[in-house]
Parts: structure tokens; sequence; C-alpha cells
């Protein structure tokens, strides 16, 4: 019979399409349920590697994508949130967790898909309630995965009358390396290995390959699937691309072990679909979830020989911003509030160091346009909120407890403080803004447009590592220079606002340049204030 490949073709992709679709909308709405709890809960409880390895599981059946959970990992690891010790049990559990889509699919409810997808849509459309609209996304997506599946499984049913497609799966099954070729280049292109199980649960079901050559595909899907966290550590920090590394080793020495053990592995899936009477789906599903676990269970008593393979396989300094704080001991809260207090402080000038370099980071990305400045000081602002938030919690618990009225003082002031180095924060990252709006519509500032900038940048930088620096020595010379500087700071905006006027008037600067420059200058001078405000506050303290 012939084959109408136009309809194969479109059935196929289509039915991949909505899959992708349906399995992002999904953990996109698993993840909005879950609020932003799923960053912290991976901060939070993965104190060891065995218990990263159960988050990682946890985290990834609730978003849907191993690949997902990776990338949040790099991040965090990145960020100095998390030890690679700890990233690489999380990167295990990830593998573990995505084997629940394929038991998902294993159900095989496609002809209830539209349905589903009907109750998905009317939560979405017809219900006003914000979770409720993120439940009826997950029911959505769930209905739109075995759509595409179906559409898939009907797209690829006529492949079994073309003899070439016999011979290529023959072929397979007597060189098992072919199937692990092709399950990782297609995982490589499609990246999301819940789509290779997916479709290779069809291919099976239809008895268009058989289980010889299936498993070979199936180690290659996992191998594939770490081409997420290659991408998510591309220009990251050392210790995110070990990270990575670590990721992608685990997977290629789980399919080397697993392809040694292929013949028994085949016997052991055999055996437990004839004990279980489970159907062709659902014996992929198991076969993933075996291959799995048990590489798991094989490789975690050698996390720490990964991390150090790792570590001398991609040497360098693991430099990374340490968004936890280092100073905030709650034991000195009741024991000694005075202590409390100066550790606060402590925390506080590591925040300002933090401002600092945010700056820093900043001018250098308005200068050379080279994002990675961008990166990295959106990454410190990060960190200065976070800072923000636990030395406000830190304050508050000590101001519950009796304090001395010279204590209080300090208390108030460093409650102050926290509050004007976050604002210098948000204020960089808005001249961030600025300059992405600068590189996007290649807006071109003026030489004398940038020589002030730059003039006033400096000056700015400056005064804000001084007044940190007189917060830290509580040197009321310091202070005085600050608030000297910072009028400094004001009347070079004046000047740079006037300057702007004139170069406006001659036609050397366009509108959206002046924009651009009119809105860093304004930033610029609101640092200064918060600058100036912590120095005033070294000084009212004193008095």
């Amino acid at each position: 019979m012939d084959i109408n490949w136009q309809e194969v073709a479109f059935q196929f992709l289509g039915g991949l399409g909505i899959f992708l679709f349906a399995i992002k909308y999904m953990g996109d709405g698993l993840q909005k349920v879950a609020g932003d709890r799923l960053r912290s809960i991976l901060d939070r409880f993965t104190t060891n590697p065995f218990m990263g390895v159960l988050v990682g599981i946890i985290v990834t059946v609730l978003i849907q994508s191993s690949s997902g959970t990776t990338v949040i990992t790099v991040g965090l690891v990145s960020a100095g949130f998390m030890k690679l010790r700890q990233a690489i049990g999380v990167i295990m559990g990830a593998n573990i967790g995505t084997t629940v889509t394929a038991f998902i699919i294993g159900l095989d409810v496609g002809a209830y898909a539209l349905p589903i997808m009907a109750v998905g849509a009317f939560m979405i459309f017809f219900v006003q309630k914000l979770s409720v609209k993120h439940i009826g996304e997950i029911i959505f997506g769930f209905g739109g995965l075995f759509l595409g599946l179906e559409l898939m499984s009907t797209g690829m049913q006529p492949l079994r009358t073309l003899d070439s497609f016999s011979d290529l799966t023959i072929s397979m099954s007597n060189h098992p390396m072919l199937g692990v070729v092709a399950g990782t280049v297609f995982t490589l292109i499609v990246q999301s290995s819940s789509a290779t199980v997916g479709i290779l649960q069809g291919l099976y079901a239809e008895n268009l390959i058989d289980l010889r050559a299936a498993l070979p595909v199936l180690f290659g899907d996992n191998i594939g699937t770490t081409i997420t966290a290659i991408l998510a550590a591309l220009g990251a920090s050392v210790a995110a691309r070990r990270a990575a590394a670590t990721h992608v080793l685990f997977n290629i020495v789980g399919a080397v072990i697993f392809m040694i053990l292929l013949v028994p592995f085949t016997a052991y899936v055999e055996w437990i679909t004839s004990t279980l009477g489970i159907d062709k789906k659902m014996q992929i599903a198991f076969a993933h979830g075996s291959f799995n676990v048990v590489n798991t269970a094989i490789q975690f008593p050698f996390i720490g020989a990964w991390a150090y393979f790792v570590t001398k396989l991609i040497p360098g300094e693991d430099v990374t911003i340490e968004f936890k704080p280092k100073h905030l001991d709650p034991h000195f809260i009741h024991q000694s509030p005075s202590v409390a207090i100066g550790q606060a402080k402590e925390e506080i000038i590591r925040m300002g160091s933090f401002a600092v370099q945010g700056l820093e980071e900043t001018f250098e990305y308005l200068k050379s346009s080279k994002k990675n400045h961008a990166e990295t000081a959106y990454q410190i602002e990060d960190a200065i909120n976070n800072l923000d938030r636990k030395i406000t919690d830190y304050l508050v618990e000590i101001s519950a407890v009796n304090i001395s009225s010279v204590e209080s003082v300090r208390h108030v002031m460093l409650m102050d403080t926290v509050r004007d180095i976050e604002r210098v924060g948000d204020h960089f990252e808005n001249i961030i803004e600025l300059i992405d709006f600068r590189e996007v519509n290649r807006v071109k500032l003026s030489e004398d447009a940038m020589e002030e900038l730059s003039e006033m940048f400096a000056l700015t930088i400056e005064t804000v590592q001084k007044a940190v620096d007189c917060l830290d020595t509580n040197d009321w010379e310091l202070a005085r220079t600050v608030a000297k500087q910072e009028e400094l700071i004001d009347k070079m905006e004046r000047k740079c606002r006037k300057s702007h006027i004139i170069r406006l008037n001659e036609g050397a600067c366009s509108a959206q340049a002046g924009i651009v420059f009119v809105d860093i200058v304004s930033n610029l001078e609101r640092i200064g204030d918060h600058a100036v405000n912590i120095a005033e506050a070294v000084l009212g303290k004193r008095a």
C-alpha cells in the first residue's frame, strides 16, 4: 500500500508539537501552584546527597521536567546556594523523577484526551479564581499530552508496512549502539526526554520496534536530555559547569553499564511484563524507571568521587556569589542581643560590598555591552534582595527581646541602612534595563554623553564604597566626605541635564538616546542619596 507521507509527517510533527506544548503547559501550571517554593525547597532540604536525591525526585514530579530541575540546580550552584555534592544528588533524583511522565503515558487514556482538555479549558476561561485557573492549566496540559501521543501514534502506524523501516529496527536490534545514538540525537533535537520516551512507547505499542532495539534507544534518551544542563551552564560559573558535566557523565556511565547488562536487563523487563501483565507502553515505563533507579543506586556511593573527578576535569577557581548570610547566628538573639546586632551589622557591610560590586558590573556593562556583566549584576541584585529579607527578619527577631536604649538606636539605624542598600540594588538594576533598551534598539550615545556618564558613575561607585566603609569603621570624617561627594553628584546631575538639552538642540543626540542618558543620570543621583543616608545614619549615631 502507498504511504501518504504528507499525512504521516503532519500527524507526527503536529502531535509532537502538541505534546511538547502540553508538557510545558502542565509543568508551568504545576510551578504556579507550587509558587516560588521550588527554589526554596531545593535550597533548604538538600542538606546532604541523599536528601538531594529525594528533593530532585519531588521537584521533577512537580514540574514534570528533569531538564527544568537540572537548570534550577545549575543556577543554585552558580549562585552559591548549593554545593556540588548536593547538586549531584539532586541531578540523580531528577533522573528518577522524570520517569513518572512515562508511567502517566503508560496509563493510555488517549480516548479521554479531548474531554480532559475541555475540563481544563473550562476552568481556565470561566473560573475567576487564580488557583483554579492554574489547576485548569495542569488538566489541560495533561489532556494535551495524550492528544499529542495519539496523533503521533496514528501518524506512525503506516510505517509498519515499510520494509526499510523494518530493516532499520532489525539493524538496531542487531547493533544496539545504533539505538543509543538514535535516542541521543533525537533527544538533543527535541530537548525533552519525556517526548522521546513517549514516542518510543508509541513505536513499541504499534509493534514498530522490538524490545531489544527499544531499550538502547531508551538509554540514548537519557544521554540526550543532558543538553539542557549544558546550555544552562554555558557562560555560568565553574561550579555550574561542573554540575552540568556531572549530569552528562552520570547518564553516559549509566548507559554504558546497562549496555553491558543489556541481555539480563531485557530478560528482567520481559519477566516483569509477564508477572504484572502490563501493556507495552507501561513495559517501557517500567524499563525507564528501573534504569534510572538502579543507575542512581549504583552511582550514589561515588558522589564524592564524581565531585573530585569533575573538579579536576574542569579546573579553575570556583567563584560564586554567596547568596546565603554568613553572620546571622540565631543563638545570639536571646543569649546576647548586643552581639546579634553586631552580627547583623557585619552582614549589612557584606550586603553593601555586593552593592558596590553590582555598580561596578553595571558600569562595565555600560562601557563594553558584554552580557556577562549584566548577568553577574542581576545575580548580585538577587543576592542583595535575599540578604535584605534575611537581615530584616533577623533584626525583627532582635526587636522582640529586651535591648538597651543605646542598642535600640543602633538597631533602628541598621534597619534604615538595609533599606538604603537594597534600593541601591534596585537602581543599578534599572540602569541595566536602560542599557538593555539601548542595545535592543541600537541607541547610540554620543562620546560626550558617555564621558559624562563615566565620570558620574565613577564618583557614585566611590561614594557608595565610602558610605559602606564609614558604616564599617564608624568613621565620622569619612561620613562627612560622603555627604560632600553626594553634593558633587547632585551638581553633576544638573550639569548633565543641561549638557543633554544643548546636545538635543544641536542635533548631536537623538530623543531615545536622551531618554536613556537622563534616566541613567537620575538613577545614579538616587544612588548617591541612599549613600548619604547611610553616612547620615552613622553621623546620627555618633551625635
